[in-house]
């Protein structure tokens, strides 16, 4: 969806994990089609087939803008990825190698490199020291495929034990590792929530920002209907030397097409 703003045009990219939920998954692609979006995102893909995928983005017309690394199974360690559990390494290399593979037959050009949650009996050292030396391998498998990787921070209030402590920390692993192959994801959900000023620390962090995603705080629903100033950012987004898709990754307060309202109302 190219939107106008007062800054110039953004491109909002539904996520299906979180939009069109009253529909069975495979039919959110068309829902999004018919709402004015070109491209999707959701966390992960891997209960369809890569193919089966493709055909139902091909079928309504929209790129798959980004895809997480696979999760763990329910109750694991691993649940949330693998990148800063010790022992998981064999976990991860393949979740990469898995996620790359999908990238490359979706289309998609970024890969959301989950850091996962710390396990309560490791040391937060010993977890970022594993963190930063799977991301540097990861960066090694991407950079081959022609595949950029996005390290997003989760705020401490929704997810205590996530392993990234900032998006500033993501920015600094990035730069250490790779800056050309490896950025930040920026959710400014995440970003109110943690520490507030968005948008300096947006405007801090462009140089490492690979993909957008926004929400509205408190309550996670669409833009308006929190305390964030959506009018501003997205202007502000717009202006800015950032020119990737911004994912809406909210949660809508009634129905997805009646939330999708403040697209216009916010913009105008």
């Amino acid at each position: 969806m190219i939107v106008e703003t007062s800054g110039g045009q953004i491109r909002l990219a539904a996520n299906l994990k979180w939009l069109f939920t009253e529909l069975p998954f495979e039919q959110r692609f068309n829902a999004a089609a018919e709402s004015g979006f070109t491209g999707v995102e959701f966390a992960s893909p891997y209960a369809l087939p890569a193919n089966r995928v493709r055909e139902l983005l091909d079928a309504a017309g929209l790129e798959q803008v980004i895809i997480n690394t696979p999760a763990g199974l329910p109750g694991s360690p691993t649940i949330m990825g693998a990148a800063s559990v010790p022992g998981a390494q064999e976990e991860f290399r393949a979740g990469v190698l898995i996620a790359l593979e999908y990238a490359s037959i979706l289309g998609a050009p970024v890969v959301h490199t989950m850091a996962g949650l710390r396990p309560d009996d490791v040391d937060p050292d010993v977890a970022f020291a594993t963190y930063v030396a799977n991301i540097g391998w990861a960066a090694e498998q991407a950079r081959s495929a022609g595949v950029r990787l996005a390290l997003e921070a989760i705020n401490k209030r929704d997810q205590p034990r996530f392993a990234l402590a900032s998006m500033e920390t993501a920015a600094a692993v990035a730069e250490a590792v790779d800056p050309t192959t490896v950025g930040v994801l920026f959710d400014f959900y995440h970003a109110q929530v943690d520490r507030g000023n968005v948008l300096e620390r947006y405007e801090r962090l462009l140089p490492n920002i690979v993909h957008v995603q926004v929400a509205d705080n408190p309550g996670r629903g669409e833009p308006g209907t929190g305390e964030i100033a959506y009018d501003r950012v997205l202007a502000r987004i717009a202006v800015s030397d950032y020119d990737g898709w911004i994912g809406c990754e909210y949660g809508p307060v009634t129905d997805t097409r009646a939330g999708l309202s403040w697209v216009e109302r916010i913009t105008r």
